[in-house]
């Protein structure tokens, strides 16, 4: 093997570990997102279940459907399985 196979074999390890790092982080952050979607739906639930917001119950009733849309697509658009979902800093 000459120096410049053996150059351009260390520069594509390296552009594929790089790549593989990138779209790490990237997936960790998509799965940080996917986290707060899940904690402001809670929210959401928790708020239809008390009586001071018996007044604004459509609203929030319309706002948890949107999210839970907002969830069902992110999830298939990112192919999230519920397993990654519960521990997004460990992608």
């Amino acid at each position: 093997m000459n120096t410049e196979d053996s150059s351009a074999q260390r520069s594509t390890h390296r552009d594929d570990k790089n790549m593989h790092g990138a779209k790490t982080f990237r997936r960790g952050r998509i799965l940080i997102f996917l986290k707060q979607l899940q904690v402001k739906r809670s929210t959401l639930m928790q708020q239809l279940e008390q009586p001071e917001f018996k007044s604004i119950e459509q609203v929030i009733s319309g706002e948890l459907k949107a999210v839970d849309d907002i969830i069902q697509q992110f999830t298939h658009l990112f192919e999230i399985q519920e397993n990654e979902s519960d521990n997004p800093t460990n992608p």
